[in-house]
């Protein structure tokens, strides 16, 4: 069955593990904003800079991108912009009715940025921070690492293959992966031609559905 073209499915599972940016909160506008300017700042290409920085920690875009230069210092610069920077910064449609319907030990976001920022954008968005998230602060590497992912089903108590991920950046798509979960990607930052390693491929929340059915989480997604 191809992973991009699916009839309506029903997925089984104990605990949902969410990206932040492009899959809980809009942010895209305010995230190119600040890279656009810093790279601009720093003589960089701010084309290759924005597209380096989708899905990945701060400090390891500014070392791909400037390794001349303090990554912890320019990560530093970064952050503090990107948390002063809530133009436009939204809760992505139906990721509030989703988070909603979840039991809170059962779910948690996995993301990229720090706590601070996390934080940040959750409440630009009008969204609940969980009492317990995996950040960049809590791993030696970011994703396409499986780290973080693994961290946050350790986190919760349950097994990697119990486990499904939202992501919506090919780097969060194969650190899901890597982890041994299954991952849907949402098409809100790249087309879904490269995010065809996932399981499934949707255009947003519409019609995802969670139920807590015998003590399991069981996914509605619509068909594509």
């Amino acid at each position: 069955m191809s992973r991009l073209l699916f009839l309506e499915m029903v997925l089984t599972c104990q605990a949902i593990l969410f990206d932040l940016d492009g899959v809980l909160v809009d942010s895209t506008l305010a995230v190119e904003r600040v890279w656009r300017k810093w790279a601009l700042a720093h003589n960089v290409d701010p084309e290759y800079v924005v597209e380096s920085a989708h899905g990945r920690r701060s400090i390891e875009t500014v070392r791909a991108v400037a390794p001349h230069l303090d990554a912890d210092q320019e990560n530093l610069k970064v952050e503090n912009m990107e948390i002063n920077d809530k133009e436009g910064i939204i809760a992505i449609p139906g990721a509030q009715e989703l988070l909603s319907s979840l039991p809170p030990e059962r779910f948690t976001i996995v993301t990229s940025a720090t706590a601070a920022l996390a934080s940040a954008r959750l409440g630009y968005a009008g969204l609940r921070m969980p009492e317990r998230l995996v950040t960049a602060d809590d791993v030696t590497e970011g994703k396409p690492s499986p780290e973080p992912y693994l961290k946050g089903a350790a986190m919760l108590g349950f097994a990697p293959a119990d486990c499904v991920v939202f992501e919506d950046t090919p780097a969060g798509v194969r650190s899901g992966r890597a982890a041994g979960m299954r991952v849907i990607a949402l098409k809100t930052t790249y087309p879904a031609i490269e995010l065809a390693s996932a399981d499934a491929v949707l255009d947003s929340f519409a019609g995802v559905n969670a139920r807590f059915i015998n003590g399991s989480l069981c996914l509605d997604l619509p068909a594509t």
